[in-house]
């Protein structure tokens, strides 16, 4: 990719994907600091080495009004650390940025509905994935990255592995996601990935020995399908915070429900609170009793 750049550019912006990757950032972290560079270069024809604070000023409104305030947190954040840890100089636009605090809620979706998300889903795959991701609680990449070895069905929990911040958790597994989950893989019997992606084909692997997260695209959840009778903006990530209201509805120890998740710290499970009190239970139970409720279904899919 350097290669597409002029010289003076291509050899710093090298040296920022080492230093992003030495740093220990998750590779979605690196994307979108290397991405925010990468703008920033276009913009200021790959000369961003010396950048005064009109030109940050000019530049960040640029962003704000084309793109948005999150785009300019990537490209603020990776320029920041382009000048720390790539130029050692000091960053020209100190105290320049101050990004709006919002405090939005996530839409919720009911029991009832999360069904008819997974029943309208007509493609097999995408409708265990969609319940899987719902019933373990799990972030987009967590599940694609969920291997056969991850199951534990004498404990009856999923090791989720290098999720958020490169920490590992286990999270409890209800007696109908292991049911399925073992019905499902018998469709495919990849020997490591729960969900792999059938159509990858490389010089060094067989198809099936990457990560189905290729195939993946917003419109295989699309809550205006006909078929569903409501018109909620959901995402992969609705599932989650669903999963999470609907735990604190049942019962669930909030302190359990932050470890299940996966926060670091408890505000953030906090905000699930808007909806229900909570009290001391067994979790793994209330999660049996949630999730084994919902029937997938196994016809009319491909």
């Amino acid at each position: 990719m350097t290669s597409e750049f002029p010289a003076h550019f291509a050899c710093n912006y090298q040296c920022l994907l080492n230093r992003l990757k030495l740093h220990g950032m998750q590779p979605k972290t690196i994307a979108l600091y290397s991405h925010g560079v990468r703008r920033a270069g276009d913009y200021f024809d790959y000369r961003i080495d010396d950048l005064t604070r009109l030109q940050l000023t000019d530049y960040f409104v640029h962003i704000v009004n084309s793109l948005s305030w999150s785009s300019l947190k990537h490209d603020l954040y990776g320029l920041k650390f382009y000048y720390a840890q790539v130029l050692n100089k000091p960053w020209p636009g100190a105290d320049l940025v101050k990004p709006p605090k919002s405090h939005t809620l996530p839409d919720i979706i009911t029991v009832p509905q999360a069904q008819q998300i997974f029943m309208t889903t007509r493609v097999l795959s995408y409708r265990v994935f969609f319940f899987t991701l719902y019933s373990l609680g799990l972030r987009l990449g967590e599940g694609l990255r969920l291997q056969v070895g991850d199951i534990d069905a004498d404990r009856m929990r999923v090791q989720v592995r290098k999720a958020k911040g490169n920490r590992d958790r286990f999270v409890p597994l209800p007696e109908n996601t292991l049911q399925i989950l073992r019905r499902f893989w018998q469709t495919h019997r990849n020997p490591a990935l729960l969900f792999p992606n059938q159509e990858v084909r490389t010089q060094k692997s067989p198809p099936g020995h990457h990560p189905a997260g290729s195939w993946w695209h917003p419109d295989h959840l699309a809550p205006g399908h006909p078929r569903l009778r409501f018109k909620k903006r959901i995402t992969p990530h609705s599932l989650r915070h669903s999963y999470a209201t609907h735990l604190i509805e049942a019962g669930v120890d909030l302190l359990e429900v932050q470890k299940i998740l996966g926060h670091q710290s408890i505000l953030t499970t906090l905000r699930y609170t808007h909806l229900t009190d909570h009290t001391k239970d067994n979790a793994a139970d209330r999660i049996n009793a949630l999730v084994g409720q919902i029937s997938i279904g196994w016809g009319n899919v491909k």
